[in-house]
């Protein structure tokens, strides 16, 4: 009776169990989903990271010797977890060289991934934004991706 009375109450935590694990799952955000990062302009982490980004372009880029890139900001950021954290980063720079007064502004896609354990981070890729249909900023022809 007794073996009969564990084997029930068992059952029954194990089954509470699951219900409060599966509904917890679904009711926050999916693991390895990308989040948006807040207050990106206040954000010195991220605005590190884009700083990094362009700096990591420019020293790549310039075995090349073409046109160099001056960070200005990072506008927008997301973020996902992986092996490590991936950013997913919307970099304004200055593209030395174009435009009437020598520097014309323009949006970048970057990704980094940092593993803060090892005090790492890497740039993935950098390419110039596309640009909306009705937009008159071309993206520029500097390029990198990295793989």
């Amino acid at each position: 009776m007794a073996s009969l009375d564990r084997c029930l109450l068992l059952l029954v935590l194990l089954f509470f169990g699951l219900i409060v694990s599966t509904s917890s799952a679904y009711s926050g955000r999916m693991v390895g989903a990308r989040t948006e990062v807040q207050d990106v302009e206040t954000n010195k982490e991220v605005q590190d990271l884009g700083l990094f980004s362009v700096d990591e372009y420019n020293r790549r880029l310039a075995l090349r010797g073409a046109g160099l890139l001056t960070f200005s900001r990072v506008a927008a950021a997301q973020r996902q977890v992986v092996s490590g954290i991936k950013y997913y980063l919307q970099v304004v720079a200055a593209v030395e060289g174009t435009g009437e007064e020598g520097q014309q502004h323009r949006t970048f896609d970057a990704v980094v991934i940092v593993k803060p354990w090892l005090s790492s981070r890497s740039l993935v890729s950098f390419a110039p934004r596309r640009p909306a249909l009705n937009s008159q900023d071309n993206g520029g022809d500097a390029h990198l991706n990295v793989r």
